[in-house]
């Protein structure tokens, strides 16, 4: 069974000869025959795992393997949920944006940056406005000085068809 990316052998699977055996405290029990620690730990009415097969002898622990189990992919669950994943936000302004309308823009972008997402801004040129991109590259240049304390650029801005993007990242 594998736990984590490793395998361990159980019980009648270990086929070593000899081994060194770890209590359930942690306490060393020395080294001894793969049957008399499978005694032991039947006695015990627990499992005997190998948990360090390249060892010289072999470790082996008596321990409860379920409970072992359980324990490991309840870490894994939470290790998984303290991942953030980080997301690409996207704020789309046009050449002709109003004071006010580009100040809430730029809100939302500070706000996706505090939350740990990229940031990818677009401005969309339509018809004549083709013409004039040097707005375009002011308005992102602007709006990524507006961004400068929590933000850095990832991606300087770039014409592409018809949209010129620009890529922010949190700061780290």
């Amino acid at each position: 069974m594998s736990i984590s990316g490793m395998d361990h052998q159980l019980n009648e699977e270990i086929r070593d000869k000899e081994v060194r055996l770890v209590d359930t405290d942690g306490a060393q029990l020395g080294i001894m025959s793969s049957k008399e620690a499978l005694d032991l730990a039947e006695k015990k009415s627990l499992d005997l795992v190998k948990i360090a097969p390249q060892a010289v002898p072999p470790v082996c622990k008596i321990m409860d393997y379920g409970k072992f189990r359980f324990e490991q992919a309840k870490k894994e669950k939470e290790a998984r949920k303290n991942q953030h994943i980080v997301d690409i936000k996207e704020v789309r302004l046009s050449p002709g944006i109003d004071v006010h309308d580009f100040e809430v823009k730029l809100k939302n972008a500070l706000r996706f940056l505090n939350d740990g997402d990229k940031v990818k801004v677009a401005v969309r040129f339509r018809g004549r406005e083709m013409a004039h991109t040097s707005i375009g590259q002011e308005l992102l240049k602007r709006f990524a000085e507006g961004c400068v304390e929590i933000g850095t650029m990832e991606k300087a801005p770039k014409l592409e068809g018809r949209n010129m993007l620009m890529f922010l990242s949190p700061k780290k």
